[in-house]
């Protein structure tokens, strides 16, 4: 199977899985304890999570606080409903997590357009009385990449705080710039499924949407796994200390990629992008076939959280497409261990099944 479905999710590095092992018990040791329990087992987990709670810190902006919590999705609902505003703006190709809870909140949800290109105008036209901007930093779909320090200042100029969501940036790009209110999740920086963390400025208010023991500071209550925290610290310093070179790495496999698929169409800007993701279009292709007839490639069809809605993609719409031409694209995603040779193999059955198809419809 060769695995390019990077926006999904990303392998687990070694070295976040060797920093969990400890944590997970055994006859060899105690690293099972409760981080919030008091004795010596217990404080020495809490301090596995303080290591890790400052290694996630370290790929975010100083001047906050690390929450964290189950993932990004339980993130952005503490952020979305603990702002507890009466009016929030999103663009309109976030992510299903930022849309859903916004119209959840009862809050007046108002949707910033964004270009062919899949970018949000850096003016963007804020109403008055919006408490709360929501914009991704990289989109999951078709990785286009915000102006987001543009569009932080104009929702200062509003008054109202800004959200971005920043996990399929995270570990790869610099942190958002300006940004309120950060939203990342492990698994796709090469770390552990189930954890995630939501960045909070320093002097930003949120009420919690979760009640209990009042753990992390009294903004999200329930144990904490020390196993996920470390395997997400542990990934989160190997993103700081790798960030140059994982980005030449994917800038080589984006060029391999480009060059191999030069005849099929771009969506989303080509410029302004994180070259991970290379969502592709073709006329009259068939998806599902495609997707049959390379069933030892990992790859979507669109966004791995909307797949087998049947429904076309929210985020290609907004570009303009139509609905046929939405559902004639697929999702590309590489990253830190995609080979070359493996990456240039794929887009070559792709290409060959594509072909096969347009000869039996011509044939």
């Amino acid at each position: 199977m060769i695995y390019l479905d990077y926006q999904a999710t990303t392998p687990l590095a070694p070295e976040a899985r060797a920093a969990m092992l400890p944590w997970l018990g055994g006859p060899e040791g105690i690293g099972f304890a409760n981080p919030h329990s008091p004795h010596r087992p217990g404080r020495a987990a809490a301090a596995a999570v303080e290591v890790a709670r400052e290694q996630v810190a370290a790929l975010l902006p100083p001047g906050g606080r690390v929450v964290f919590t189950s993932g990004a999705t339980e993130a952005i609902n503490l952020a979305i409903l603990g702002a507890r505003v009466g009016r929030i703006a999103v663009s309109a190709i976030e992510h299903a997590a930022v849309l859903d809870t916004a119209a959840a909140s009862g809050a007046v949800m108002d949707v910033l357009p964004v270009d062919g290109d899949g970018l949000v105008a850096a003016d963007a036209g804020i109403a008055p009385g919006t408490g709360l901007v929501a914009v991704m930093q990289v989109n999951n779909e078709i990785g286009t990449v915000q102006p987001v320090a543009e569009l932080a200042a104009a929702a200062r100029r509003a008054g109202a705080l800004l959200l971005c969501d920043a996990v399929q940036g995270a570990g790869k790009i610099a942190a958002p710039e300006g940004a309120d209110l950060i939203a990342v999740s492990a698994h796709k920086l090469y770390g552990p499924k189930g954890i995630g963390a939501l960045w909070v400025r320093d002097g930003v208010r949120l009420e919690p949407v979760m009640h209990g023991g009042g753990q992390e500071g009294g903004l999200r209550s329930g144990t904490l796994s020390p196993a996920l925290c470390a395997g997400f610290g542990a990934a989160a310093a190997l993103c700081v200390a790798r960030m140059a070179q994982d980005a030449a790495h994917v800038d080589a496999l984006w060029a391999l990629a480009r060059a191999e698929m030069a005849d099929w169409t771009l969506n989303g800007s080509a410029e302004a992008r994180w070259r991970g993701n290379l969502n592709l279009r073709r006329d009259g292709l068939d998806v599902a076939r495609l997707m049959s007839d390379c069933r030892d490639i990992a790859f979507s069809a669109g966004s791995a959280c909307a797949s087998g809605s049947g429904r076309p993609s929210h985020v290609l719409r907004a570009l303009g497409l139509g609905d046929r031409q939405a559902k004639e694209s697929i999702r590309i995603g590489f990253g830190r261990y995609t080979e070359p040779g493996e990456l240039a193999k794929a887009l070559a059955r792709l290409k060959a099944a594509a072909a096969a198809q347009e000869d039996g419809a011509g044939g």
